[in-house]
């Protein structure tokens, strides 16, 4: 039970720091194709008597990887690279099973989740694997939410727009295969989509968002497994519903929580402005004794008669 929770608490953390960027992406069902690439992961562990969990890792990056440098490089869109991770894994996973002599049944405790069945040599792996996935997207958070949310925009600035897609695919990967002892392969993608709209309805602005989809995980992870163990039910089903449960909860107190007070009304503009030409404008009460200057982004600004003066191009803006 000791080792289960700290799976627990180790898949609810990661699963909504990573599917934060993947919400932002638009991409929520990614964690399911995912799922079904790492079953033909454990499909070729089974078949080969090698441990599931490294191999499904490896299997479930490197079909990660070639699906999204497809999808970069035109030959595939975003559906139809979900497409082959759906049943192109799934089936090539329950084929190696069958070879493998278990079948289809042989998959269901990492379908579906077998908490209680984490090894010492797992919870390493997993506690590892987490480490280096909450360093990357705590440290690379507002790049990857750059990237997410505006790719031509972020290659404006000079961010690594394709580097950064490859890290949130492989990391999503490494999520997924390393969570399906927790929740299961088929259940993965809920924990890391869900408490992010919890957080989205319960908090605002990125960064409290990111931090409290994580607290969220945690929190739904570590009350399903316990819940589970009272009630005598699948840890994987239990964490999940607890999860929607939070996520009903939020819809109901979230705009409590939120605080309509902070948020800042738009207030339109009703007056009439017109820009007086430079070359007919005198400035030359900018250059009294006494007038206050004011560095204001690439230029400045003369305060004079309760206002700012400033050129701007071929006029002068007064605000």
């Amino acid at each position: 039970m000791q080792r289960a929770l700290l799976a627990a608490v180790l898949s609810g953390l990661i699963a909504p720091a990573i599917g934060t960027f993947i919400v932002q992406r638009r991409m929520s069902l990614l964690g399911d194709g995912l799922g079904h690439v790492a079953i033909m992961g454990v499909g070729l562990a089974l078949m080969t008597g090698w441990a599931p969990l490294p191999v499904a890792v490896v299997t479930c990056v490197a079909g990660a990887v070639v699906v999204e440098l497809l999808r970069q490089h035109g030959k595939a869109s975003g559906d139809l690279g979900l497409a082959i991770l759906f049943y192109g894994g799934l089936a090539s996973g329950v084929l190696m099973a069958g070879v493998a002599g278990q079948g289809a049944g042989g998959l269901s405790a990492y379908l579906f989740g077998s908490l209680t069945s984490v090894s010492t040599q797992d919870l390493w792996i997993i506690a590892g694997l987490a480490v280096v996935i909450l360093a990357l997207t705590v440290g690379l958070a507002p790049r990857l939410f750059a990237v997410s949310v505006d790719e031509d925009y972020s290659h404006v600035l000079g961010i690594r727009v394709r580097l950064l897609n490859l890290l949130v695919v492989v990391l999503a990967a490494v999520t997924v295969t390393i969570s399906m002892r927790t929740v299961g392969l088929l259940l993965i993608s809920a924990l890391m989509v869900i408490p992010v709209a919890t957080a989205q309805q319960s908090f605002i602005g990125f960064t409290a968002s990111f931090f409290g989809a994580m607290g969220i995980g945690a929190a739904a992870a570590v009350t399903g497994t316990v819940g589970s163990f009272y009630l005598d039910t699948a840890t994987g089903a239990t964490i999940v519903v607890t999860a929607i449960l939070l996520l009903g909860l939020s819809w109901l107190v979230g705009r409590r929580l939120r605080g309509a007070e902070r948020f800042i009304p738009y207030v339109e503009d009703h007056g009439t402005h017109t820009h007086v030409p430079a070359e007919g404008h005198d400035d030359a009460f900018a250059h009294r004794p006494g007038i206050a200057v004011i560095q204001h982004g690439d230029h400045v600004d003369y305060v004079h008669d309760g206002h700012r003066h400033a050129r701007h191009g071929d006029h002068y803006d007064e605000h």
